[in-house]
């Protein structure tokens, strides 16, 4: 194994470990908690690479654009949609894609196409379409999304005339 990939459990990673598990345990759950998402990978025995995605699509079947040129900006956000809550519709000048962490996100495109994201599946986003993302589930949705982009790009637009 690499040098870069081992120092994981002497140096950084130990005091985060410990630290999700304070969390778990403060929040009620027994560690390991085996309801979550990545309950099925505690047991693990070794390092796993599990792909999650690989395309140059959208979840619509969309072609994704050509790569931009120039110094890129990448961008890592995580949105937390309390159940019952959406964002207002919006579009999405560069590429970005992310993984749910929790819950169940639904994409809604303007043509009324429809996407349900559920906790640790990947979603690549479409770009330069109109759609918005809603939390019709049980549970409070918690999603990491990363954005390829440039200094002084925006990642979204906005569209509050839209009111469907």
């Amino acid at each position: 194994m690499k040098k870069d990939v081992c120092h994981f459990a002497g140096g950084r990673l130990l005091p985060a470990l410990l630290s999700a598990a304070s969390l778990a345990l403060a929040a009620g759950c027994a560690s390991p908690c085996k309801d979550s998402a990545f309950g099925k990978y505690d047991d693990a025995k070794e390092v796993e690479i599990i792909e999650l995605e690989r395309t140059a699509q959208s979840w619509d079947g969309a072609a994704l654009p050509d790569y931009p040129v120039g110094r890129p900006e990448l961008i890592v956000r995580r949105y937390v949609f309390p159940r019952g809550s959406k964002l207002g519709w919006h579009h999405h000048p560069v590429m970005n894609y992310g993984i749910v962490q929790q819950g169940e996100l639904t994409i809604i495109g303007l043509d009324g196409t429809e996407k349900t994201v559920r906790a640790g599946e990947a979603v690549v986003e479409m770009v330069g379409t109109v759609h918005h993302g809603e939390n019709r589930g049980d549970k409070t949705v918690v999603l990491d999304m990363f954005y390829i982009s440039q200094p002084g790009t925006p990642i979204a637009v906005q569209h509050p005339e839209i009111a469907k």
